[in-house]
């Protein structure tokens, strides 16, 4: 087959997948958007890789705006012409998108099934429970409307999509509810590129690049945006100041990053390392310098949006600290994987004592990583994952 599958986050996992479909004798394009910023990995051809595999950037020249709604959609309409574009041009048998707007998934889905093509629409989150909640407030009179037609276009989409692949069961019923068919839906959870992220010693080169050799490192990697509160972090470094031994790392970018650049000025918060996204390669010497992998989920995501950094811990072999709702898939993910511990995350007072008592008990986040390691190569096989994939679009292609 010709299939040309678009993340336009750019996440590894996703790259893993086009590698092995590629492995297995498909053309593939694979395409992701440069301007959206984000930690993203695995995204230039390698000399292994298929020569049937083609990896490219669509760039409009200019960071994507993502608290401008105006300026927001604007860009988003004419990346939505320039990907339509580029499917047309390839003239695929299949397309498999993931991680973008209502809007481009419309203009991708009229260009893919206009051509005769297969569409399938990868379903990593609902863009609309977020909408409702913040557009009212930054569009005063008007956010509500476009919340409203942001749903609308959504489930549209979804409707209209020759297959959609959920990523937790919890999003079966809300699909059915907005009018999917039910034989049109799938379930694959997402997972984590197994291979790209090595067991490795605390003490490797980035952490001692980093001045973090003999330190106990409690790492947040990844988004920090309207879905989190990154206060959670620097109450933890301000909890944790009397440990000397203890910093907490961050890397990341954007609306969270300028949130903790104030509290570490304000509070002199010296335990607290503000780093950017860091390259892939760096991913998993990173991670392993954690003694404890943080992720944080606000209460009003509920099983909306399943982080991905969760799966990246767990095959990092580090225990995980979860301020985040008890029902969201990656919460249950770790504590069916016995991996770390999960605290309601407006609770600020159970998320300090359980970070605290994870410190006071190594030996306990040592088993938890190993459980979490365990699960991750019980369950990220890409050979089964990519076998389960086929099958999908086998089922809609008939």
């Amino acid at each position: 087959m010709r299939l040309l599958l678009h993340d336009y986050v750019g996440h590894p996992f996703q790259a893993q997948l086009s590698r092995w479909l590629a492995a297995r004798g498909h053309t593939v394009l694979h395409c992701y958007s440069a301007d959206f910023e984000a930690p993203r990995g695995g995204l230039t051809v390698r000399g292994d890789d298929s020569a049937t595999l083609t990896i490219e950037a669509l760039t409009l020249g200019r960071p994507l705006p993502k608290y401008h709604p105006i300026r927001r959609w604007r860009q988003e309409r004419r990346y939505a012409a320039r990907i339509s574009a580029r499917a047309r041009a390839f003239a695929p048998d299949v397309v498999i998108s993931a991680n973008c707007a209502p809007g481009i998934q419309a203009a991708l889905l009229r260009a893919t099934q206009g051509g005769g093509a297969v569409f399938v629409n990868w379903l990593q989150d609902f863009y609309w429970p977020v909408a409702a909640r913040v557009l009212p407030r930054m569009l005063p009179g008007l956010g509500g409307i476009a919340a409203a037609l942001l749903r609308r276009q959504e489930f549209g989409v979804l409707v209209r999509s020759n297959a959609v692949v959920a990523i937790t069961p919890d999003f079966l019923p809300l699909c059915i509810a907005g009018g999917v068919a039910a034989e049109r839906l799938s379930l694959l959870p997402n997972w984590a590129a197994l291979d790209g992220v090595p067991l490795l010693p605390r003490d490797n080169p980035w952490a001692r690049r980093h001045g973090l050799t003999g330190k106990t490192v409690l790492l947040y990697a990844g988004t920090l945006g309207l879905k989190h509160n990154p206060a959670l972090l620097s109450r933890l470094a301000e909890a944790i100041r009397d440990r000397s031994d203890c910093v907490v790392v961050v890397a990341t970018q954007g609306l969270g990053r300028v949130v903790l650049e104030h509290d570490k000025a304000e509070r002199g918060l010296d335990n607290l390392l503000l780093l950017d996204y860091q390259d892939y390669a760096d991913l998993p010497a990173m991670l392993a310098c954690a003694a404890l992998a943080v992720v944080l989920l606000e209460p009003h995501a509920g099983v909306m949006s399943v982080p991905s950094k969760v799966l990246s811990y767990l095959c990092a072999g580090r225990p995980i600290l979860a301020a985040m709702p008890v029902e969201n898939l990656a919460a249950r993910t770790i504590l069916e994987a016995g991996a770390g511990v999960v605290v309601p995350p407006a609770d600020e007072a159970a998320f300090l004592a359980a970070a605290r008592a994870l410190l006071d008990a190594p030996g306990q986040g040592d088993a938890q990583g190993r459980a979490g390691r365990r699960y991750a190569e019980r369950c990220f096989d890409i050979d089964a994952i990519g076998a389960r994939v086929l099958a999908i679009i086998d089922g809609c292609r008939r």
